[in-house]
């Protein structure tokens, strides 16, 4: 098979070398293309541009495959924990023993947030959206840590990433319990991270929450499934930020800003919306599936199908698991999670969602699991932020690794007008 494609325009003809993948994914190299031809590429959405090489992450939309380092998702979600798979992430392999714990001590130690950075939360409206306070406190995290605004060691970007990881929750827990007017809790050095995050957000003073070992192990598999996801659109936003040799907290709360979009971090936020709209209009589960399928109806089933995997999508079959789980010990009786459980049940049997692949999805199944755990909704972005932080680490690391990388500018094909004179005030 050639091993370059064959561009001809206006009797000019430019040879493109093609690049393939360790995968067997092919690309066409068009880092030529303007030099040579004057021509660019138009592909809005940059759905068929591959906007570098990355040895990360691997998804097969069609297949429903999802590896990290080359270790399917399966198996680190049935074996792994979160901090051993943001190690992974960010450093390319599985830590050995001492790696671990050496990583998990300073995640122990960096959990406390400085005094004086807590005094920052007092200049947000109770009522502010957690995910801008998370986005405004990652940056102000810079302020605080100035030492590590250039890395010029392993040690040092060991230790800012490790930094960042363990803020981040504790960063959300604080938020959280300010906008319900509850004491802060500071963070417990005895606790692991899921644990500690947990005990953040729901203790009191003189009464902690216990963690049941099934909602532990839910949480800890929704960090886990969300932990990176190739070249998404808040990835990518990291990557375009740290182009710039941003430093990593600016880039990783641009990653946050991203990911609030309602099209990304907040679809889960949109299934239990529906859940609640079909709630209060009185449907049943079976009648909200019959308005999906009635074309003049316009309504879509939120949590079903997914724009990567046309398959089934290979987190939620291992959160679908951790759900039933989950319900099972809390016991919670909650007409919206009657409702979800009704929609899946009817969904994976009827021939309309199984012809055209429309089968639950991880938002599905990880916003039934934080309801149940008592999450409030307005937090699951911030949830999949904390989740995604080590894939945001992890990309902005090897970019600043490339030693060829180039600071991001796309073209544009411009539309405007043409050459126009300025027009003198009195005759417009």
């Amino acid at each position: 098979m050639s091993d370059t494609a064959k561009l001809i325009y206006n009797g000019k003809e430019l040879e493109l070398p093609v690049i393939e993948g360790s995968e067997g994914e092919k690309a066409i190299d068009i880092g030529q293309l303007r030099a040579k031809l004057g021509l660019i590429t138009l592909d809005p959405g940059y759905g068929n541009t591959g906007a570098c090489k990355s040895n990360i992450t691997f998804i097969d939309g069609d297949k429903g495959i999802l590896r990290h380092r080359g270790i399917p998702i399966e198996q680190l979600a049935e074996k792994s924990r979160f901090v051993e798979v943001a190690w992974l992430l960010i450093f390319g392999r599985l830590p050995k023993r001492d790696e671990l714990d050496r990583f998990s001590a300073r995640l122990t130690a960096n959990s406390p947030i400085h005094e004086d950075f807590r005094h920052h939360f007092d200049g947000f409206p109770v009522n502010a959206p957690p995910m801008a306070i998370q986005s405004a406190m990652i940056s102000t995290l810079a302020c605080f840590h100035q030492e590590f605004l250039q890395l010029d060691s392993h040690e040092a970007f060991e230790e800012v990433a490790a930094r960042l990881l363990s803020k981040v929750r504790t960063i959300a827990a604080y938020s959280y319990r300010r906008s319900i007017g509850r004491p802060v809790i500071y963070p417990d050095p005895q606790l692991k991270y899921v644990t500690n995050f947990l005990h953040m957000m729901f203790s009191m003073p003189y009464k902690q929450y216990i963690v049941e070992p099934e909602v532990e192990q839910a949480l800890n598999r929704i960090l886990v499934l969300h932990a990176d996801h190739e070249q998404n659109c808040s990835t990518s936003t990291v990557r375009t930020v740290g182009s710039s040799r941003a430093n990593l907290f600016a880039s990783a709360a641009a990653g946050v800003s991203a990911l609030w979009g309602p099209l990304h971090g907040g679809a889960n936020v949109e299934v239990l919306e529906q859940l609640e709209s079909i709630h209060k209009g009185g449907l049943t589960a079976q009648q909200a599936i019959d308005m999906a399928k009635d074309k003049s109806k316009n309504f879509r089933l939120m949590g079903f199908g997914h724009r990567i995997y046309k398959n089934f999508d290979p987190r939620a079959k291992i959160l679908k698991e951790s759900a039933e789980s989950v319900l099972n010990k809390l016991g919670v009786h909650d007409p919206l999670l009657d409702i979800a459980m009704g929609l899946e049940q009817i969904a994976l049997k009827d021939s309309y969602f199984v012809e055209r692949k429309l089968y639950p999805n991880v938002d599905f199944y990880s916003g039934i699991i934080m309801r149940a755990i008592g999450i409030p909704v307005n937090m699951f972005t911030v949830m999949f932020s904390i989740g995604r932080m080590p894939g945001w680490i992890a990309q902005w690391k090897e970019q600043h690794d490339d030693k060829d990388g180039r600071i991001v500018r796309p073209r544009q094909i411009y539309t405007g007008p043409t050459l126009t004179d300025y027009t003198p005030m009195d005759k417009r």
